[in-house]
Protein backbone atom coordinates (compact mmCIF):
# COMPACT_ATOMS: atom_id res chain seq x y z
CA UNK A 1 0.00 0.00 0.00
CA UNK A 2 1.21 3.16 -0.87
CA UNK A 3 -0.28 6.12 0.65
CA UNK A 4 1.44 10.19 0.36
CA UNK A 5 0.93 12.22 3.63
CA UNK A 6 2.22 16.07 2.67
CA UNK A 7 4.15 15.33 -0.57
CA UNK A 8 6.11 12.06 0.93
CA UNK A 9 5.25 8.30 0.77
CA UNK A 10 4.01 7.10 4.27
CA UNK A 11 4.59 3.43 5.38
CA UNK A 12 1.41 1.35 5.34
CA UNK A 13 -0.38 1.08 8.56
CA UNK A 14 -0.22 -2.76 10.34
CA UNK A 15 -3.94 -2.27 11.08
CA UNK A 16 -6.60 -2.57 7.77
CA UNK A 17 -8.96 -0.53 10.33
CA UNK A 18 -6.98 2.12 11.71
CA UNK A 19 -8.71 5.50 10.73
CA UNK A 20 -6.85 8.13 8.94
CA UNK A 21 -6.76 10.25 11.72
CA UNK A 22 -5.54 8.32 14.34
CA UNK A 23 -2.50 7.24 11.46
CA UNK A 24 -1.76 10.91 11.29
CA UNK A 25 -1.58 11.57 15.25
CA UNK A 26 -0.42 8.06 16.21
CA UNK A 27 1.32 6.58 13.56
CA UNK A 28 2.62 9.78 11.67
CA UNK A 29 3.01 12.12 14.67
CA UNK A 30 1.27 14.52 12.99
CA UNK A 31 -0.81 16.29 15.65
CA UNK A 32 -1.95 18.76 14.14
CA UNK A 33 -5.04 17.36 12.61
CA UNK A 34 -7.14 17.26 15.72
CA UNK A 35 -9.82 14.67 17.30
CA UNK A 36 -13.01 16.59 18.09
CA UNK A 37 -15.53 14.27 18.11
CA UNK A 38 -14.76 11.38 16.73
CA UNK A 39 -18.23 10.62 14.66
CA UNK A 40 -17.35 13.30 11.86
CA UNK A 41 -19.96 15.77 13.09
CA UNK A 42 -17.70 19.07 14.58
CA UNK A 43 -14.87 19.24 10.99
CA UNK A 44 -11.80 19.51 13.21
CA UNK A 45 -10.01 16.63 11.45
CA UNK A 46 -10.83 17.79 8.24
CA UNK A 47 -8.02 17.12 5.54
CA UNK A 48 -7.77 17.35 2.02
CA UNK A 49 -7.36 14.10 -0.19
CA UNK A 50 -6.30 14.96 -3.69
CA UNK A 51 -7.57 18.37 -2.71
CA UNK A 52 -10.90 17.59 -1.42
CA UNK A 53 -12.25 17.61 2.16
CA UNK A 54 -12.16 14.77 3.83
CA UNK A 55 -13.77 13.92 7.72
CA UNK A 56 -10.37 11.90 8.36
CA UNK A 57 -12.21 10.37 11.35
CA UNK A 58 -14.41 8.68 9.39
CA UNK A 59 -12.07 7.62 7.16
CA UNK A 60 -9.83 4.39 7.40
CA UNK A 61 -5.93 4.85 5.59
CA UNK A 62 -6.54 2.27 3.08
CA UNK A 63 -9.61 4.21 1.43
CA UNK A 64 -6.59 6.35 0.17
CA UNK A 65 -3.87 4.17 -1.35
CA UNK A 66 -2.36 5.89 -4.08
CA UNK A 67 -3.52 9.28 -2.81
CA UNK A 68 -2.06 12.27 -1.52
CA UNK A 69 -3.20 13.90 1.67
CA UNK A 70 -2.32 17.26 2.61
CA UNK A 71 -2.70 18.23 6.57
CA UNK A 72 -2.42 21.58 8.01
CA UNK A 73 1.47 20.41 8.44
CA UNK A 74 1.45 20.30 4.28
CA UNK A 75 0.08 23.77 3.42
CA UNK A 76 2.95 25.84 4.24
CA UNK A 77 6.07 26.59 1.47
CA UNK A 78 9.15 27.38 1.05
CA UNK A 79 7.66 30.99 0.87
CA UNK A 80 5.93 30.60 4.25
CA UNK A 81 2.67 30.15 5.46
CA UNK A 82 -0.13 29.34 3.39
CA UNK A 83 -2.13 32.89 2.32
CA UNK A 84 -4.89 31.35 4.47
CA UNK A 85 -3.00 30.76 7.32
CA UNK A 86 -1.86 34.48 7.57
CA UNK A 87 -5.34 35.61 6.67
CA UNK A 88 -6.57 33.62 9.81
CA UNK A 89 -3.54 35.37 11.67
CA UNK A 90 -4.78 38.86 10.56
CA UNK A 91 -8.56 38.24 10.96
CA UNK A 92 -8.53 36.60 14.40
CA UNK A 93 -9.97 33.55 13.23
CA UNK A 94 -8.80 31.67 16.09
CA UNK A 95 -8.95 31.98 19.99
CA UNK A 96 -7.84 28.54 21.27
CA UNK A 97 -6.85 27.31 17.71
CA UNK A 98 -8.33 23.86 18.30
CA UNK A 99 -10.31 23.80 15.20
CA UNK A 100 -8.28 26.05 12.77
CA UNK A 101 -6.64 23.29 11.20
CA UNK A 102 -9.55 21.79 9.98
CA UNK A 103 -11.35 24.96 9.45
CA UNK A 104 -8.11 25.95 6.87
CA UNK A 105 -8.27 23.18 5.21
CA UNK A 106 -12.10 22.38 4.98
CA UNK A 107 -12.07 26.15 3.82
CA UNK A 108 -9.16 25.40 0.89
CA UNK A 109 -12.11 22.93 -0.16
CA UNK A 110 -14.37 24.49 -0.21
CA UNK A 111 -12.97 27.56 -2.32
CA UNK A 112 -12.22 24.83 -5.19
CA UNK A 113 -15.77 23.21 -4.68
CA UNK A 114 -17.28 26.68 -5.49
CA UNK A 115 -14.30 27.13 -8.11
CA UNK A 116 -16.15 24.21 -9.94
CA UNK A 117 -19.76 25.51 -9.52
CA UNK A 118 -20.27 23.01 -6.93
CA UNK A 119 -23.65 25.11 -5.25
CA UNK A 120 -24.58 24.71 -1.81
CA UNK A 121 -27.91 25.15 -0.15
CA UNK A 122 -28.09 29.11 -0.50
CA UNK A 123 -26.90 29.19 -3.53
CA UNK A 124 -29.28 30.87 -5.68
CA UNK A 125 -28.20 30.88 -9.15
CA UNK A 126 -26.92 27.23 -10.25
CA UNK A 127 -26.49 28.36 -13.48
CA UNK A 128 -24.46 31.58 -12.78
CA UNK A 129 -20.67 31.45 -11.28
CA UNK A 130 -20.71 31.20 -7.38
CA UNK A 131 -19.78 34.55 -5.61
CA UNK A 132 -18.53 33.41 -2.22
CA UNK A 133 -20.92 36.33 -0.08
CA UNK A 134 -21.28 36.18 3.95
CA UNK A 135 -23.97 33.50 3.42
CA UNK A 136 -22.02 31.23 1.08
CA UNK A 137 -19.28 30.89 2.94
CA UNK A 138 -21.16 30.24 6.53
CA UNK A 139 -23.18 27.65 5.08
CA UNK A 140 -20.09 26.16 3.10
CA UNK A 141 -18.28 26.04 6.23
CA UNK A 142 -21.09 24.98 8.73
CA UNK A 143 -19.99 21.66 9.01
CA UNK A 144 -16.50 22.97 10.95
CA UNK A 145 -17.38 24.40 14.21
CA UNK A 146 -15.60 26.68 17.05
CA UNK A 147 -16.38 26.22 20.36
CA UNK A 148 -14.83 29.81 21.28
CA UNK A 149 -17.28 31.47 18.54
CA UNK A 150 -14.26 32.99 16.28
CA UNK A 151 -16.47 32.84 13.14
CA UNK A 152 -16.51 36.37 12.44
CA UNK A 153 -12.86 36.32 12.36
CA UNK A 154 -12.77 32.78 10.33
CA UNK A 155 -14.88 34.06 8.00
CA UNK A 156 -13.12 37.16 7.15
CA UNK A 157 -10.14 35.64 6.66
CA UNK A 158 -11.93 32.65 4.12
CA UNK A 159 -13.49 36.28 2.37
CA UNK A 160 -10.18 37.65 2.33
CA UNK A 161 -8.56 34.59 0.98
CA UNK A 162 -10.84 34.01 -2.30
CA UNK A 163 -11.04 37.64 -3.10
CA UNK A 164 -6.96 37.37 -3.17
CA UNK A 165 -7.56 34.01 -5.18
CA UNK A 166 -10.22 35.59 -7.69
CA UNK A 167 -7.78 38.57 -8.46
CA UNK A 168 -4.78 36.24 -8.97
CA UNK A 169 -6.75 34.18 -11.28
CA UNK A 170 -8.31 37.13 -13.27
CA UNK A 171 -4.73 38.58 -13.38
CA UNK A 172 -3.44 35.11 -14.77
CA UNK A 173 -6.03 35.33 -17.85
Amino acid sequence: MSITINGIAAPAPTDARVSLLDYLREHLSLHGTKKGCDQGACGACTVLADGERILSCLALTVQYEGREITTIEGLESEAGLHPLQQAFIEHDGFQCGYCTPGQICSAIGMSAEARRGVPSHVTQDLTAAIALNHDELRERMSGNLCRCGAYNGIVAAIAENCRAEDEQQEAAE
